[in-house]
């Protein structure tokens, strides 16, 4: 036989603990006239056989047919004040758990119609807090016989949803915002708002609120380039002018190798035209290059003169002469003149 509780109460702060079943296994005997006690920040939910009996609010109360009328079912009409019957009992805290950490696990795509590569890779973080909204819905969808359901029972959960409803706010304000991504970092206010929006209903359905969302941060991922093209989003020859862009780049950082590429830059164009002309390449059909030697449009040789190679790297010819001469570029010299082949032109673009 379980054993006869008197007072039943739950003392614990309960900071990490959203749920407590009193007793934590099996279930307890109760009697009218027993007491029960219920902290301020608490709420306790009478249970037996899945339906609940009643629910409290903090304060001391006293158990009787009047404030839990259904346990006139299980003793019978004719009974002794005296006479225990089964139940469970679950303290639900009522308090904001708040300061809680969320982040995209892997990046958020997003669709630019229009607008620089068409797609963007989203990553970010902040923090949110909620609420226990309705106890007995709670103990309903999430909680049931356990004896104890803690943050890290339900909080990838939660995560999961408001990323879900952030992915979704993106999507919405991509279509209607222009250089989503240049602002921002001037909209995360206005973003979580909208996330907290559409996520309260989903934790409402658990017995929860969404009380706050707030976006610490939220930027273009730094392997865009890679991602889209890894997702098919991005077509080889812009991927190929971002590659040439990155290396570039990169020569132009480094004090001790690439001297060739870093001069022939100066000399010609600077990184931010080379990138935005490979950005312009993505949004216009390619066009057959004189040099191109009979390529298809966007393709490369299989063999190039320095000229030919720089056409396709959207470089000055003497860009690549200098990087021919600095051993960055495999090249083979025929008396006076150069010839690349495609897959040495590939291999330099892969850095």
């Amino acid at each position: 036989m379980a054993r006869i509780f008197d007072v039943i109460e739950y003392t614990n702060e309960m900071s990490d603990e959203i749920v407590h079943r009193f007793p934590e296994e099996g279930f307890g005997d109760f009697r009218v006239g027993s007491q029960v006690i219920v902290r301020e920040s608490q709420s306790a939910v009478f249970f037996r056989d899945g339906n609940a009996l009643d629910v409290f609010g903090p304060g001391r109360h006293t158990i009787a047919t009047a404030n839990i009328p259904k346990i006139i079912d299980f003793i019978g009409k004719a009974f002794n004040d005296r006479t225990p019957f089964p139940a469970e009992v679950y303290f639900v805290s009522r308090k904001e758990f708040a300061n809680r950490k969320w982040g995209t696990s892997a990046p958020i795509l997003v669709e630019t119609p229009g607008k620089g590569l068409g797609y963007l890779f989203l990553q970010g973080f902040g923090t949110y807090s909620f609420q226990v909204k309705d106890p007995q819905q709670l103990v309903v969808q999430l909680v049931g016989a356990t004896g104890s359901y803690r943050m890290s029972d339900v909080e990838d959960r939660l995560k999961t949803m408001m990323v879900a409803k952030l992915t979704d706010v993106l999507g919405e304000f991509s279509q209607t915002t222009q250089s989503l991504a240049s602002k921002l970092s001037g909209m995360n206010e206005e973003l979580g708002s909208a996330v907290r929006a559409k996520g309260n209903e989903d934790f409402e359905a658990l017995g929860l609120t969404l009380k706050s969302f707030y976006i610490g941060n939220l930027k273009p991922s730094t392997k865009s380039a890679q991602e889209l093209r890894d997702a098919g989003l991005l077509d080889p020859t812009m991927y190929a002018q971002l590659q040439a862009a990155d290396a570039m780049r990169e020569a132009a950082n480094n004090a001790n190798g690439g001297a060739g590429l870093t001069a022939g830059i100066g000399a010609g164009m600077g990184i931010g035209n080379l990138m935005g002309q490979a950005l312009q390449g993505s949004q216009q059909p390619q066009q057959q290059s004189a040099a191109s030697g009979g390529a298809a449009s966007g393709g490369i040789p299989d063999v190039m003169t320095p000229s030919e190679a720089a056409a396709i790297l959207k470089v000055s010819e003497e860009d690549v002469k200098a990087a021919i001469e600095a051993g960055d570029l495999k090249a083979k010299k025929l008396g006076s003149a150069y010839r690349i082949s495609k897959s040495s032109l590939e291999e330099f673009l892969k850095g």
